[in-house]
């Protein structure tokens, strides 16, 4: 292998076993736990290794530009359906290791059902294959989906393996002046009934659908349901401002919490402003807030809590883990990383 060689030098970096900061496009560096180590870069290990369109599966290197990618897919009428955001010049091996996905994840699975295999260098600089067209684990775990998600602190994703779908032929948005109770009513109700609905957002009194599928579907759930159609123009910069969390809502300097529940929770006393997406599974809340009462209300209603940007977070950004479950991960993080390499405290302090 040449000097030049990426995973050489990644290798060489990891086996002076000090703390590193692994960051790709730096998009997501508002994530998590605050980064500690030095930095190791991955741009430099980029380019689409192996793309499929009749077998819908991509493959491509931890520094590949999430927009180079979906462009190679839209070429051919495919995309990353589950939309994992950018928040800037994301790369692939971040947005893996951040495991975030876009509006549409209730209706199709989260960017940890797309995730068909990894290659991953551990701890030790040793190259691991996980998933995929490869081998099938036999640790007892699924490592490729255990590694999304995880912020780079099990080790350092070299390439992954994505499912890709095909673009729906038809799309449409429809609009709903409704309270937040019946708009929460309505989402459940609809959810279970044959529609072709992938997205649904709720705030101030406002309930935006999307409706994607066969045009003869779509059409005949516009009719079905009614409401106000969005122009398609309009309804594009509404989902992506979603999406890239680019709307207003999402704007200033105050602490963002997002709250994972049951879709069927009930509206929740919280004074501040709230966004509601994926049925009435995400619930973005905008404002100070104690966190300690943000998580209170958010194990009540039968979910957790999270401090996804700004604020203090001193007090934990992810919810606690109880102490069976908190083992479980510091054994894998000693598995994976004996040496307490990759993105120390990102996760959980104890990692």
């Amino acid at each position: 292998m040449s000097h030049g060689d990426p995973i050489e030098a990644f290798r060489a970096r990891i086996l002076e076993r000090k703390p590193l900061r692994i960051r790709g496009g730096g998009s997501k560096d508002f994530y998590g736990g605050m980064a500690a180590g030095e930095l190791l870069d991955t741009r430099g290990h980029a380019g689409i290794v192996n793309y499929e369109p009749t077998e819908l599966v991509v493959t491509a290197r931890c520094g590949t530009p999430l927009a180079e990618l979906e462009s190679a897919l839209a070429a051919r009428r495919q995309c990353l359906a589950c939309e994992p955001p950018h928040f800037g010049v994301a790369t692939v091996g971040g947005a893996v290791a951040a495991g975030l996905s876009g509006p549409r994840r209730a209706a199709v699975g989260s960017l940890r059902d797309f995730v068909l295999g990894v290659k991953l260098m551990d701890g030790e600089g040793r190259v691991h294959r996980f998933g995929g067209e490869v081998m099938k684990n036999v640790a007892g775990f699924d490592v490729s989906r255990l590694v999304t998600g995880s912020l780079g602190t099990l080790g350092l994703i070299l390439e992954v393996s994505l499912k890709v779908l095909p673009v729906t032929p038809g799309d449409a948005s429809l609009r709903f002046e409704m309270p937040q109770d019946k708009a929460l009513e309505a989402m459940n109700r609809w959810a279970g009934q044959p529609l072709p609905l992938v997205a649904s957002c709720w705030q101030d009194g406002v309930l935006t659908l999307r409706l994607a599928g066969a045009r003869a579907a779509v059409e005949a759930a516009c009719v079905r349901l009614g409401g106000a159609v969005v122009a398609d123009a309009e309804a594009l910069v509404f989902w992506q401002g979603l999406r890239e969390q680019s709307a207003d809502f999402f704007g200033g300097e105050a602490p963002l919490w997002r709250l994972s529940l049951p879709s069927v929770a009930p509206p929740l006393d919280l004074p501040a402003a709230m966004l509601i997406e994926w049925g009435g599974a995400q619930r973005w809340m905008r404002g100070d807030a104690d966190a300690a009462r943000m998580r209170e209300v958010a194990v009540r209603a039968g979910g957790h809590a999270t401090l996804f940007r700004g604020g203090d977070k001193s007090a934990g950004v992810f919810a606690l883990l109880p102490p069976s479950l908190m083992e479980v991960h510091r054994r894998l993080k000693q598995s994976f990383d004996p040496y307490g390499v990759f993105n120390p405290g990102r996760l959980y302090p104890e990692l």
